[in-house]
């Protein structure tokens, strides 16, 4: 579980894991890559389910026109300026191409899915971005229900849920 580059540690005081996760959570505008016309696809559950929680999302796949009736961004620079926040679910070498975008189009909320980015390109990716959640499903920190809330119950029980 990452969310701050050891170097950024030594150079300012940085927020704790569950501040920045937390911080996260309170953006309301939120990007999510890795949507897919497979519905099977786990960025199709993330997006559903965040937009049940009432955040409003921009799809991004630029394979796609739309997404669950909304318009399908091709990139990260083609979102509006509204965006704060970006779900990336998608595999190592577009997540970098992604991180990097935000980057440049100023979303410093990231928040990266399991198997989305290597470690090696998690540290490269620390230098573009101040913080970057890693390591932890949005799912069980989105007002859990179902399996993701059982998930948390047992990360706590064991002493694995973020301080």
């Amino acid at each position: 579980m990452y969310v701050i580059s050891p170097e950024r540690v030594k150079n300012k005081s940085v927020m704790g894991e569950m501040e920045s996760i937390r911080a996260f959570l309170n953006q309301k505008n939120i990007a999510v890559a890795g949507v897919s016309r497979k519905k099977s696809k786990f960025g199709n559950a993330i997006f559903k389910e965040l937009s049940n929680k009432g955040y409003k999302l921009y799809p991004i796949n630029p394979h796609m026109q739309e997404f669950e009736g909304k318009k399908c961004y091709h990139d990260v620079q083609s979102l509006p300026d509204e965006v704060t926040g970006i779900v990336i679910n998608t595999k190592d070498e577009i997540s970098r191409k992604l991180i990097a975008d935000a980057g440049e189009k100023g979303i410093k909320h990231i928040w990266l899915q399991q198997g989305s980015l290597s470690k090696e390109s998690l540290r490269e990716s620390w230098i573009l971005n101040d913080a970057i959640i890693s390591g932890h499903c949005i799912l069980m920190f989105a007002d859990p229900h179902g399996i993701h809330g059982f998930h948390r119950w047992l990360k706590k029980s064991f002493g694995k849920f973020p301080n």
